[in-house]
């Protein structure tokens, strides 16, 4: 054990005075590692993060949901929305057969969405999101309050007029969110008063920007604008507690099938969204990402591996007398060949802190300005460590094994 310390010391001395007495040629030779290492750990913590939070945010449209709209969703270059656009929109009577027919749902919830202008004293906001939902929305989506309360049973069933705002909208209307409590704003002619402030959740999926939101019962929505004319339409269906996603859309489908007298001839006039698809497309393109991160890394890893390669060459023939000596005090071959290996691969290790410290600068000054931390995973350092420890020993593997083969007589006499 004391042999095995012995060992690990000198090479990691050997590693800092090879640094310390030839800077310039070591820092070229490690700028390879260096590289590759801050784009793997770059990528991989930027997806990981970016990931993280797209998922975050698929979960709040609701686990084991299904979205009934005319429009089908994920669609690409050849979506044929002229097949969708003169589908009939969701009906609320539809949301009321669901809660009484279905077996497997356990929430329905019925949404629709304008834009309006709200106004407050002097202050005005222009193009922002009203959203009118029935009772069980908040059952669906993850709505955190940060002041005040969400909207009530009775107020849902009067259509009164309440609304729960956005952070954001709370901030222009009144500087403090807080400040929001209580105020009555005016929302497409209509003075409605304010009961509660959503926390800061940003943008979801481009579907819900509840930052720059007004929730309101659907009641009262209907009373400015038709269904019909609204932006978005269409009922949320969550299923119960283990119920298959695949069973949820089948009994779904019977039922929309049923309330809409569809003959078995014809084909469904609406569509069932499993909100499961953005998972996968966000799984392609993130594994897409990986592929071009790990590329771009395992080319500057390889020019980085000739170059720790060529340090160790060197290295090996400025010590060709002190590699003689200590053969011929009794080193055998092996402890040579480790303390060789083991220098190579603390260079490495090096070249991988310093890529390690170049990401977390980064990471840091990015996290400032984008909408999600950037966060560096403690398996992704390990995995880059464990990189580095493995190409430090693919690197020196020739010259440590020229340098345990020495004849200890010539290498004594070599100068």
């Amino acid at each position: 054990m004391l042999k095995l310390l012995s060992i690990l010391w000198n090479s990691f001395r050997m590693a800092l005075q090879e640094l310390k007495v030839n800077k310039l040629r070591t820092f070229l030779s490690l700028f390879g590692i260096t590289i590759g290492i801050f784009c793997i750990i770059g990528v991989l913590a930027t997806v990981s993060s970016l990931n993280k939070k797209l998922q975050d945010d698929v979960n709040t449209l609701g686990t084991n949901t299904i979205y009934i709209d005319k429009w089908q969703y994920g669609g690409g270059p050849d979506y044929p929305w002229w097949k969708y656009v003169n589908r009939p929109i969701p009906k609320i009577d539809e949301v009321k057969f669901i809660k009484e027919k279905s077996t497997l749902a356990k929430n329905v919830c019925y949404f629709l969405s304008n834009n309006t202008n709200a106004s407050y004293n002097n202050s005005q906001l222009t193009n922002v999101s009203i959203f009118g939902i029935t009772d069980q929305f908040d059952q669906i989506q993850t709505l955190d309050m940060v002041y005040g309360r969400y909207l009530s049973d009775a107020e849902m069933n009067r259509g009164s007029l309440v609304a729960v705002i956005g952070y954001s909208n709370a901030e222009s209307l009144f500087g403090k969110a807080e400040y929001a409590l209580g105020k009555e704003v005016t929302l497409n002619g209509k003075k409605v008063s304010i009961i509660g402030v959503l926390a800061k959740q940003g943008n979801i999926i481009n579907i819900y920007d509840y930052d720059n939101c007004f929730i309101v019962p659907y009641k009262f929505f209907v009373s400015m604008y038709e269904a019909q004319y609204s932006d978005r339409n269409f009922i949320m269906v969550q299923g119960k507690d283990g119920v298959p996603t695949t069973a949820m859309i089948d009994e779904l489908e019977g039922l929309m099938r049923q309330v809409r007298r569809i003959s078995p001839a014809q084909e469904d006039n609406f569509a069932l969204n499993d909100v499961g698809i953005f998972t996968s497309q966000l799984d392609n393109l993130f594994a897409t990402a990986n592929i071009g991160g790990w590329a771009i890394a395992g080319l500057s890893l390889i020019v980085g591996a000739f170059g720790v390669a060529n340090i160790m060459f060197v290295t090996v023939r400025e010590r060709t007398s002190q590699i003689g000596l200590k053969k011929a005090i009794g080193a055998k071959n092996r402890t040579i060949l480790t303390e060789f290996l083991l220098e190579s691969a603390f260079l490495c290790i090096l070249g991988g802190l310093f890529g390690l410290l170049l990401v977390w600068g980064l990471a840091s000054l990015l996290s400032t300005v984008m909408p999600f931390p950037i966060v560096i995973a403690p398996n992704i350092i390990i995995l880059a460590f464990s990189i580095c420890i493995i190409l430090g020993i693919l690197s020196g593997i020739i010259p440590a094994s020229i340098a345990a083969r020495m004849n200890p007589v010539v290498a004594i006499r070599s100068k």
